[in-house]
């Protein structure tokens, strides 16, 4: 008989487990495809030649499997911008508010300050460049973690690649699907980083009535951090689940070790759901930033890219010097759950056993 777990998204890409890995740790991507799930990339913060490079060292890694790349489309930025430029764009009022948030805090800055601006959000010039690797590297799945890949979709299903499509609303599940988008992901308000306001079971089945009948795979998002949550995807009709931030604290993860035991420690009423970093609505973990970004003092919060860019110097400080009590990361509301560093091969295999655990209790 075949397994619960076997879905149509283990046929189109020829895996054992309906388990997507979304990290932005190479080795974690590596170590979850050779144990028999999938692996996506987030490489939105590199410059094409490091993406390349990533791209070499995983296919060195996998023995021909496949995997993907995540990167941001966000057409709200400008076309063309220097870091410069983007920096002169930023109003006194919001830059005298962060000096007086360093200073509060005794925040450092960046060790590497002028070279921390490669976000592909910041202008869609970047993204394209970023984009453009992609294409030349005929990555098997590409994902837009943010806007719309119907421009590319032609493209890449010549050169033979799928294109997934994240998405926050039931209409925009829709309109990738009429445009040819290969797999949605149906993201939650549970979910880690740039999400929307909708939540993980009430987005999925609505998605999954979207694809009836169109024979494009659903993937659920949000949240997403034991068996018992890929059961309940599979449950709800989605034939695989996004998992982000499970991987954050695995031991293959680059993730720095103060920032590790950050996650270990936190709580889903920890995680945050504001648009002070980027601008745009995002769940990370609660830190200092936060908290004055939410005080009566604090001026409007800038349109994308330029909050990202003012919040850099901070979240890049934090890190450079270990600096536990100013840090946060993207996080979803799932990490009560993350309470253990293990090997990523076991984090998806206790995640396989469980979900089996619960289809074995139902059919008994």
């Amino acid at each position: 008989m075949d397994s619960p777990l076997h879905t149509q998204l283990c046929d189109k890409l020829g895996i054992e487990y309906p388990v997507v890995a979304f990290t932005h740790c190479k080795d974690v991507a590596v170590a979850v495809i050779n144990a028999g799930g999938f692996a996506v990339l987030g490489e939105a913060l590199h410059t094409p030649d490091q993406i390349a490079a990533d791209i070499k060292w995983i296919r060195e890694r996998i023995g021909g499997k496949p995997f993907g790349i995540d990167l941001v489309l966000p057409s709200s930025v400008p076309e063309e911008k220097t870091v410069d430029e983007l920096l002169a764009m930023i109003p006194q009022e919001q830059r005298d508010f962060e000096q007086q948030i360093k200073r509060k805090y005794n925040v450092p800055d960046p060790k590497v300050a002028p070279d921390i601006h490669h976000w592909g959000g910041l202008d869609q010039k970047r993204a394209l460049d970023q984009l453009e690797v992609v294409f030349d590297e005929r990555v098997p799945v590409f994902a837009s973690g943010l806007g719309s890949p119907a421009f590319l979709l032609k493209r890449a299903h010549e050169l033979g690649m799928q294109v997934w499509g994240l998405v926050g609303k039931p209409r925009q599940a829709k309109r990738q699907i009429e445009a040819g988008t290969d797999v949605i992901i149906a993201q939650g308000y549970d979910a880690a980083g740039h999400t929307g306001n909708i939540g993980t079971f009430s987005i999925v089945p609505q998605v999954v009535d979207a694809a009836r009948g169109t024979g494009v795979p659903v993937i659920a998002a949000g949240g997403v951090t034991t068996g018992r949550h890929l059961a309940a995807a599979l449950a709800l009709g989605a034939d695989g689940v996004w998992t982000g931030s499970l991987w954050l604290t695995s031991r293959e993860s680059d993730v720095n070790m103060p920032l590790k035991e950050r996650l270990l420690e936190a709580e889903t009423e920890d995680t945050m759901y504001s648009n002070c970093i980027s601008g745009y609505t995002m769940r990370t973990t609660r830190c200092p930033w936060h908290d004055e970004w939410m005080s009566d003092a604090a001026p409007a919060v800038l349109k994308p890219p330029l909050q990202m860019i003012l919040s850099s110097n901070y979240i890049q400080g934090s890190l450079d010097y270990q600096r536990k009590d100013l840090m946060t990361e993207a996080a979803g509301q799932g990490i009560h759950y993350v309470k253990e560093m293990k090997p990523a091969r076991q984090i998806l295999s206790d995640i396989v056993e469980e979900a089996l655990d619960v289809f074995d209790r139902f059919s008994a």
